[in-house]
């Protein structure tokens, strides 16, 4: 790539190591665990660069084993990490968790990230420039959560004028906002993104889709998750609703991150809404028939071909473990391929 060529997506944010359990239990039980690594943006960063887009992830982590491995795993994915600084005063943040649901009273997940590398960020020790160097920028409401410093980075990114789309994931965790009001700091903030990414069970206690729309006018693009019901994506004043796919889930990690990869790999294909919706439910799918929070892209000709059925086809697809690697999607041999 030349210096003069953008990356597609360029992803700020913290990640960690993460790991992972060898059996199912609680954190007290569990004897051992597997290294792995996590993070919204990276997350998106990596999954977006396995499918052959040009992806760069910006942040800090330590001068530290686990810093190393988290550089390196990303950029085994085929993400730029060269603008990732590390820090030798602080450390690379790590958590672990459980192999239960998230939504469960029985999922634990135990975070050391307080004080960490990428906690550190400010407008003053990141490379905007370096940021700013692609067709879209990736945010989300994580990395605002993280700090005084980092809620400053992204105030300076969503400001305007700028360059790229930004498109912001609104990631509201509770836990991470004790002493402020969170909500109301993602609220503003997704007002000035483009393209903003949001939960129905985050979305501030709004109704519905179009109440989300109401309450958030300014972005170009807004995309309501509503679970396993589907999604709807307001591109202007066009609303476009997709049911997800049933899928055989392994694990609920990952998927709302996956979404946004393939939400965002549609919309630099300049494809209509519901095909955009479509592959951000088949990336998504793919996170959730994999144990970890990353998981493999379906192929693009995969994923557009079951991008293209009927809606009566599609509503009839079912997605189990292990389905990005056939070639004829399980239970599509009862319809003919189109």
């Amino acid at each position: 790539m030349t210096d003069r060529e953008p990356y597609d997506v360029v992803a700020l944010g913290e990640s960690m190591v993460t790991f992972l359990p060898s059996r199912p239990g609680r954190l007290a039980d569990v004897p051992s665990f597997a290294r792995a690594i996590g993070g919204a943006e990276s997350n998106v960063a990596c999954a977006l660069a396995a499918a052959g887009h040009r992806a760069r992830w910006v942040s800090r982590v330590g001068a530290d084993g686990f810093g190393d491995h988290l550089l390196a795993a990303v950029a085994s994915y085929g993400v730029d990490v060269s603008a990732v600084a590390r820090d030798p005063a602080r450390p690379t943040g790590v958590y672990f968790r459980t192999a239960g649901d998230r939504g469960t009273d029985a999922h634990e997940v135990a975070y050391y990230r307080a004080g960490s590398a990428a906690s550190a960020m400010t407008p003053g020790n990141v490379d905007l420039a370096a940021v700013r160097a692609g067709r879209i920028l990736h945010l989300s409401g994580i990395t605002a959560a993280l700090s005084g410093g980092c809620l400053e980075v992204v105030r300076e990114l969503t400001g305007r004028p700028r360059g790229p789309l930004v498109s912001f994931d609104v990631n509201h965790r509770p836990g991470l906002w004790r002493d402020t009001d969170g909500a109301a700091v993602l609220r503003d903030l997704a007002r000035r993104a483009d393209l903003v990414f949001v939960g129905a069970d985050e979305a501030w206690g709004l109704p519905d889709p179009r109440a989300v729309r109401a309450a958030l006018p300014e972005p170009e693009a807004l995309v309501v998750k509503q679970g396993p019901a589907g999604a709807t994506a307001f591109l202007g004043t066009d609303a476009t609703f997709v049911p997800a796919p049933a899928v055989d889930v392994v694990a609920a990690v990952g998927a709302g991150d996956a979404f946004a990869a393939g939400f965002l790999s549609a919309t630099l294909r300049a494809l209509p809404a519901r095909d955009r919706l479509r592959h951000g439910h088949l990336w998504a799918a793919a996170a959730l028939t994999v144990p970890g929070d990353l998981a493999a892209p379906p192929a693009r000709d995969h994923a557009d071909r079951l991008c293209a059925l009927d809606d009566a086809t599609w509503g009839r697809l079912r997605l189990a473990p292990g389905w990005t690697g056939d070639v004829r999607q399980p239970g599509e041999e009862e319809v003919p391929t189109p």
